[in-house]
């Protein structure tokens, strides 16, 4: 489980940094290095995800969505400076419950 949680953290932080890098190189005019680092990132966030142990694709990629609601709010929040509201962290406490569920309940 633990593997798990730190390969979706990392997925995320590079999904989440690619998109950053790109939206800043495209809306602030930062160099082109910024955008070619952001898609450099964006590949290895797409690397990273298959590293899972999950058999599903789906319900990997769908329990990643929960986990990166988490992350960009905490971007915005340590990076952009946006801080989190009550219905922010509350709506990410909801996401991590849906995860909670979608990758450890019992199946048969």
């Amino acid at each position: 489980m633990f593997y798990a949680i730190v390969l979706f953290i990392f997925a995320g932080l590079a999904e989440i940094g690619g998109g950053y890098l790109i939206w800043v190189w495209l809306r602030e005019s930062k160099p082109l290095y910024f955008g070619i680092f952001g898609g450099i990132a964006l590949v290895l966030y797409g690397v990273i995800a298959t590293f899972q142990s999950f058999q599903s694709f789906g319900r990997v990629y769908a329990a990643y969505g929960g986990i990166f609601i988490v992350l960009a709010v905490l971007w915005g929040w340590l990076v952009d400076k946006k801080t989190p509201d009550l219905y922010d962290w509350l709506g990410g406490a909801i996401c991590l419950v849906g995860v909670a569920v979608m990758l450890w309940a019992p199946r048969s």
